[in-house]
């Protein structure tokens, strides 16, 4: 049956002590993809994230004539093993013609969208790529732009997807990509890179404010040495949910702890559980990646205000995070100040109920289902999108330990208990 469109957390009644498993970090599966496909030989990626972003790259790659086997992970869940056969820098399928091209459908995958606009360049034929509305508005400009100067010819809808690509093989170009809007764009280059004989230059590129493009360029490295198997390390972004729970005022021993946390320095989020007592303002662009949300949020049952800055690319992705998140905390009673690409987060002596709109967007709800944890009346709508990257989420809330405290997960509407394969995302 899978997650209603209205669920109910009922509130922690303490804090468990639990070592958790989270799914593989999507961000590494699809680049660790990427580069497989593009490999010579045969590589398993262990520990790949399966879920909407990462089947999603995997169907457009078996469209473009790549062989991928799926393998079952029997320590988590929502992982793959996920073997691939690498083409040498080749795109095994053809495009088509302009007027009927390749269909490449990315849903709403950021990363799917320009990594594979970056790889059809390399086959032969007419290649279009489309997704879901909100991938439609997504910016791609940056990486148009530094494509055509590679030669390639591209038809755009006023620099976002739909796309066409007319594949033209390698080419031997040069280029310079900007990353202000996002630094998937540099990445996507990088990637294809050696198939296409490019020369890319990132703009602006900083050890502190391009960490996505450092995990790029390690990764290459590092899958050309890792022989036949490829270890994907767990997703930092998704555990910061899990430490969270620490830092909700329970009473409780605790603590709850992810296993086998990130320690390669690819993961900018990996450095959440050191910042969660930091005091002074937190950056998207210095200090967290996707995890400054789970911040964010976290921050609204806090004893003191909090400021946030350097937002702006919050604004472009699944939803507009920025307005988003100020909306919906203002819904539970949260004062919030938003300054261009700032937020000043002060904490509501009580929450107010309410519902939460998700906006389609798996971290709106996974953040939100943190308050929900500890304030009564808090029901998130649309809950399913945590479908994207992390499938599982509300099933290993449901089985925090010991059972007793709580972590029970209801229909918003009957408020029948869910259980089992109701509490995961498909």
């Amino acid at each position: 049956m899978g997650l209603p469109e209205l669920i109910a957390l009922r509130p922690l009644a303490g804090l468990p002590r639990a070592v958790l498993t989270v799914p593989g970090s999507k961000s590494i599966t699809n680049r660790a993809l990427v580069a497989a496909a593009l490999g010579k030989g045969t590589v398993d990626l262990e520990g790949a994230l399966w879920s909407e972003d990462t089947r999603c790259m995997v169907e457009c790659l078996r469209t473009l004539g790549f062989d991928l086997r799926v393998l079952p992970d029997p320590d988590e869940a929502s992982n793959r093993t996920i073997r691939v056969r690498g083409s040498g820098g080749r795109i095994p399928r053809k495009g088509g013609t302009k007027s009927r091209p390749l269909e490449l459908r990315v849903e709403n995958s950021g990363t799917a969208a320009r990594f594979l606009m970056a790889m059809v360049c390399l086959g032969r034929g007419c290649y279009r790529l489309s997704g879901v509305p909100r991938m439609h508005e997504r910016p791609q400009t940056g990486l148009v732009d530094a494509l055509r100067e590679l030669g390639y010819r591209i038809e755009d809808h006023h620099g976002c997807l739909p796309v066409k690509v007319e594949g033209g093989g390698p080419t031997g170009g040069s280029c310079r990509v900007e990353i202000a809007q996002s630094s998937q764009f540099a990445s996507a280059l990088l990637l294809c890179r050696e198939g296409g004989g490019w020369q890319v230059q990132v703009r602006d590129e900083d050890a502190r404010t391009a960490p996505y493009v450092r995990m790029t360029r390690e990764l290459l490295q590092g899958m050309k040495s890792c022989g036949k198997v490829f270890r994907v390390e767990p997703d930092a972004s998704s555990g910061s949910y899990f430490w969270a729970l620490n830092a909700l005022g329970l009473p409780g021993a605790g603590p709850v702890s992810v296993a086998r946390w990130p320690d390669s320095g690819w993961q900018v989020d990996a450095a959440f559980p050191s910042l969660m007592e930091h005091p002074g303002p937190l950056s998207r662009e210095r200090d967290l990646g996707d995890a400054i949300m789970t911040a964010i949020v976290l921050s609204a049952a806090a004893g003191a205000p909090r400021r946030f800055v350097d937002l702006r690319r919050l604004r472009v992705q699944e939803c507009e995070r920025v307005e988003a998140l100020g909306t919906e905390l203002g819904r539970l009673g949260v004062r919030v100040i938003e300054r261009e690409d700032t937020m000043l987060v002060t904490p509501a002596a009580r929450m107010t109920p309410a519902v939460i709109d998700t906006r389609n967007d798996h971290r709106m709800a996974m953040c939100f289902a943190l308050l929900a944890l500890r304030h009564p009346g808090v029901r998130l709508r649309g809950a399913r999108c945590v479908i994207k990257t992390f499938p599982d989420f509300f099933a290993k809330l449901a089985a925090l330990p010991p059972r007793g405290l709580g972590a029970e997960i209801g229909e918003g509407e009957s408020g029948r208990r869910l259980e089992g394969e109701d509490l995961l995302a498909r």
